[in-house]
């Protein structure tokens, strides 16, 4: 167990690290700091916290830098996270402020998350389990083909296309009626029965054409959102330095791979609490150069998705932590008012 002087001069050592990218050694430790200890006893203390892993020397010099247990006893040990400031508060209120629909929403979270963190962010579509049918809508493109459109109550569009074979308008225009009678104000679990035996309720002469526009509704509701995610900030992954091969580009091909970021996501389901996982923590190997910091938004009752960022160990871990958590609180907010 380390004593909170050992502590104190792991807590320097990471947040010189992270502000000045260079290995930190015991002088300047005790000049920046007001350690009230001299040179000589930090380098001692500075040999424990190396003989117990928690700081590592990068190379021959005296100087140290932390190593993934380190971070992850600092992350442990802080006592506090500063909250955002009023206009750190007012800039994320500003940038949501008239988000149109889901993906409106999810795209300007994703690029205020990148852009407040330095970060790449990456953002899981919300889950709109109490979400209703606002409308549908069948258009005619051509003498054959036509676009089923749905709209729920959270504002999300989705459109599907579907051929006409020799349907009339008057064939469009009752389906569509008998559509919207049957779905209108029905959740999405509640469609998938009501849509199983719509066919049946259309005169015989145009049963087909309602199975198939059945068939398009049907994969409109019963496609899981929840399995997208959005992913803005990449050129942020230049804060990892020169290490291009062995560290930038594994990365950029993880967060090509939807499965692995949902995966990464995965374990942050509570709202307000962030998950914190540090370089090796990741199970994904490629991610195992990376922190990652997530946490969950929106409500059971309404939304549920996970949003977070990813980037090098040697990260601000409260500031991203604060941020993390102000964004995610934010965002389920607004989509509860939405």
């Amino acid at each position: 167990m380390l004593d909170e002087r050992k502590l104190t001069i792991l807590r320097a050592i990471v947040t010189d690290y992270v502000s000045s990218r260079e290995p930190v050694g015991s002088k300047a430790l005790v000049e920046r700091h007001n350690l009230n200890v001299s040179p000589a006893t930090v380098r001692n203390d500075m040999a424990v916290l190396e003989e117990e892993g928690y700081i590592t020397q990068p190379h021959t010099s005296a100087c140290r830098i932390p190593t993934d247990k380190g971070y992850r006893l600092f992350v442990d040990r802080l006592s506090a996270v500063k909250p955002l400031s009023a206009a750190e508060r007012r800039a994320i209120s500003t940038f949501m402020t008239g988000a149109l629909d889901v993906d409106d929403i999810v795209r300007r979270t994703v690029q205020l998350l990148a852009q407040i963190t330095h970060q790449v962010a990456i953002v899981q579509y919300p889950v709109l389990s109490a979400s209703t049918i606002r409308h549908v809508e069948i258009v005619r493109l051509s003498a054959d083909r036509g676009l089923v459109i749905c709209v729920t109550s959270a504002g999300a569009v989705e459109q599907r296309l579907i051929g006409l074979p020799e349907a009339s308008d008057d064939d469009i225009a009752e389906v569509r009626g008998r559509l919207a009678e049957r779905l209108i104000g029905s959740t999405a679990a509640e469609a998938v029965d009501k849509l199983a035996s719509f066919a049946a309720t259309v005169p015989p002469h145009r049963s087909v054409f309602a199975a198939s526009v059945a068939a398009a509704v049907l994969d409109i509701v019963g496609h899981d959102a929840s399995a997208r995610v959005a992913v803005a900030g990449v050129p942020n992954l230049t804060r990892f330095g020169d290490s291009y091969e062995t560290t930038v580009k594994p990365v950029l091909e993880a967060l090509e791979e939807q499965v692995v970021l949902l995966r990464l996501l995965g374990e942050a389901t509570t709202r307000d609490d962030v998950l914190v996982r540090i370089g090796h923590e990741n199970d994904y190997e490629p991610l195992r150069a990376t922190s990652v910091v997530a946490s969950g938004y929106g409500s059971d009752a309404g939304s549920r998705a996970t949003l977070g960022i990813v980037g090098p160990t040697r990260m601000d871990y409260p500031s991203a932590i604060a941020s993390v958590r102000a964004v995610a609180r934010y965002v389920g907010r607004f989509l509860a008012e939405a």
